[in-house]
């Protein structure tokens, strides 16, 4: 079968370039992962730094390194250990870990002693190289005996092999990587100082606001301007280079031109973005807007320069990364004498962003009101991942239903057999979206395709169509490399859907419709489709069960008793609490199950769409359920479910696999837009039990 992805369909002229960009972001993704989760020592030492260095707030030589002891001795400190040492060692370890686990980062870590032992400088470049590097060589070197030591023997090689090989590379990095790492730092700080003498260091921000956008920003801020900052930072007290890529002024600049002179959802969303970008730090929160009107980039460069040549004037700094580029951060990092400079290096970044933003935004056709949520789908995949806050703001929760696999590649490839919608535990969301999903396929004249629902864990690549939500992608598609993954994150009414019922017919060619009707028509499909197709599991439960004449244990599902008109919760886990504690109030589950229920929706969220949401168990906490039941609780008012309007929370509890009929039952129900506008407008427990009442079926 056909592997259908977006890459296969994209212009031979730009693959190269494509490609190169694309190697470069998982380059700087990598060096990324090395140092953000190691922030918090940079922060610790820049605080400590400030307080305690004879020239710091609260001078201190004990802690601060400087002075002498009763005895005469010279104060070691803290400061002058933890960059040479901690900061280096945690990175190597990080570094190592990311290649070949907890194994990996001990070797990686010992390695880095030589580079460390063997310079003058802090180590950081010279981590970044031999941590990950020893990983590698040290798995490389476990797989020439994998499975070949005799029983008894493992620990005494693993161990031995470990040291020796830590050992040996610590010696190469001190007579070789430490020397190299050295004479590159001397020559890059070097190249600097060129630029700051020469007034030339503004026009970094040529490649650094263009790289920002494109993702491409983490190769040189954690590769080279995050190492060369430390050093300058610990023979100066702070660094220029900490504001080169974390100014939050160009962003800013360009977000209050849309907030002024923009039109449509850009203009109306530009606020809160400037809020999160300035506030919160997350600066790919404007890359959108930029990629929307791609001349806006001469707005971030001109703010960007002006900002770098304002610190330069103020000799302004920071002594440590301010991560993430939040003006706060920026301000608790800036050392005492470069406030003001700080300051005003944000200021007019900030105002020359905006005149040159507002100048091209007011000189445009279109005055900026393109499609943000196209420029946010091609910003994530050019990111290469979902940008949760990026996609909140434009109202696609995570770019879902724009992921996985464009309409275009979806509808090529070998007719389609077989879709498979996979969820966590393969038990609740994944269900209730395969039900739905059946009956749009069913609708459109194609039954003899199998919709089927699965967990993660045991799909197979035999599918044609994976469904997934959009956090599970990452550990769905590597088991289905063969099969077009489409991700969504409204499991009732995705857009994508349809996508899926055209790529159906366009595989398989025409077809008519069951009874005449159409693929679209609701969430559910024609109301008259039913449910089953015969098919069989897949190594997770399966919603082939779930047709109108399932049969359930024979008692009532929903009683009036589990049926609340008027919920008291104000948010996600307050509700999951009020929904499940009706459950346990009528022996139904036990307290174990309603924990279950928080730690379902921590993994992916039971938000449905159509306002509804459906928290149910984990598969490990079917043993908590006593007997089938849904408990239901209505929110007239609304309720927040994680930045989703909910109406409706159903709880849900079903042993063995009854709850598979329930799920397709509330899906047909939720699926009809006359049926939830009954729903919405009921004002008794017994019309919403008259309304609900087939679950009872």
């Amino acid at each position: 079968m056909a592997t259908a992805t977006t890459s296969e369909t994209t212009a031979p002229a730009g693959g190269r370039s494509t490609a190169a960009r694309a190697h470069v972001q998982r380059f700087g993704t990598f060096l990324s992962g090395m140092i953000m989760p190691n922030i918090g020592a940079f922060i610790a030492w820049g605080l400590i730094t400030a307080f305690f260095i004879e020239a710091g707030f609260t001078p201190f030589g004990p802690l601060g390194g400087f002075g002498e002891n009763a005895e005469g001795e010279p104060h070691t400190g803290l400061v002058g250990p933890m960059i040479t040492y901690l900061l280096p060692l945690l990175i190597a370890y990080t570094g190592g870990r990311m290649v070949y686990d907890v194994r990996g980062g001990v070797v990686g870590a010992i390695a880095t002693m030589g580079v460390i032992v063997g310079t003058d400088i802090p180590m950081f470049i010279g981590a970044m190289l031999m941590g990950p590097l020893t990983a590698w060589v040290m798995k490389k070197v476990d797989g020439l005996w994998d499975g070949k030591i005799k029983p008894g023997f493992e620990m005494l090689v693993n161990n031995f092999s470990a040291g020796i090989l830590a050992a040996a590379m610590a010696i190469f990095g001190f007579f070789l990587v430490g020397p190299a790492v050295l004479a590159f730092s001397n020559a890059a700080a070097t190249a600097v100082d060129f630029l700051v003498t020469r007034g030339l260091l503004p026009l970094t921000s040529i490649l650094i606001e263009p790289a920002k956008v494109l993702f491409l920003n983490n190769a040189i801020n954690h590769g080279i301007l995050t190492p060369l900052g430390t050093a300058q930072a610990l023979e100066q007290g702070k660094s220029i280079l900490f504001l080169l890529e974390a100014n939050p002024g160009p962003g800013l600049g360009i977000l209050l031109a849309y907030t002024v002179f923009g039109r449509g959802a850009a203009r109306a969303s530009a606020p809160g973005a400037a809020l999160i970008h300035f506030v919160g730090g997350i600066h790919e929160i404007y890359f959108p807007y930029v990629l929307m009107k791609p001349a806006l980039i001469l707005a971030a460069i001109a703010g960007g320069a002006t900002g770098v040549f304002t610190l330069t004037l103020f000799d302004a700094g920071l002594r440590a990364p301010a991560a993430p580029g939040s003006i706060i951060a920026v301000f608790a990092q800036a050392t005492t004498d470069s406030y003001v400079g700080v300051a005003i290096s944000v200021t007019a970044a900030t105002a020359v962003s905006f005149f040159v933003a507002s100048v091209i935004l007011k000189a445009s056709k279109d005055k900026g009101e393109g499609d943000l949520t196209e420029a946010t789908s091609r910003m994530e995949s050019m990111k290469g991942k979902k940008s949760s806050v990026a996609s909140a703001m434009v109202g696609t929760s995570g770019g879902a239903d724009t992921g996985g696999d464009s309409a275009r590649a979806l509808a090529e490839g070998a007719p389609v057999q077989r879709i498979v919608f996979a969820c966590d535990a393969g038990m609740g969301s994944s269900a209730m979206g395969a039900s739905v999903l059946r009956n749009k396929v069913k609708a459109a004249g194609f039954g003899d395709v199998k919709v089927t629902n699965a967990a993660i864990a045991n799909l197979t690549d035999d599918f044609d169509i994976v469904v997934t939500h959009q956090d599970l992608a990452t550990r769905a598609r590597p088991k289905v490399p063969s099969a077009s993954v489409v991700t969504v994150d409204n499991f009732m009414g995705s857009p994508r859907y349809d996508e899926i019922v055209e790529a159906v017919q366009q595989r398989n060619g025409a077809a008519v419709p069951a009874g005449g009707g159409a693929a679209g028509g609701g969430a559910a499909g024609a109301a008259g489709a039913t449910a089953g197709t015969g098919s069989e599991p897949t190594g997770g439960d399966t919603v082939a069960a779930a047709d109108e004449g399932a049969g359930t244990s024979g008692a009532s599902i929903l009683t009036k008793d589990r049926i609340v008109m008027d919920g008291g919760a104000q948010n996600a886990a307050q509700a999951i609490d009020e929904a499940g504690g009706l459950l346990v109030a009528t022996g139904a589950v036990t307290d174990e199950y309603v924990a279950s229920m928080h730690e379902r929706e921590e993994s992916v969220s039971t938000f449905m769409g159509n306002g509804l949401a459906i928290p149910h168990g984990t598969n490990q906490a079917k043993d908590s359920i006593r007997s089938s039941a849904l408990s239901v609780v209505r929110y007239p008012e609304g309720l927040d479910w994680n930045g989703k309007p909910v109406t409706w929370v159903i709880g849900i509890a079903g042993r063995d696999n009854e709850h598979l009929a329930i799920l397709s039952r509330v899906a047909k129900i939720f699926g009809n837009k006359e049926k939830v506008r009954q729903l919405d407008e009921a004002r008794t427990a017994d019309e919403v039990l008259d309304l609900l009442g087939k679950v009872n079926d």
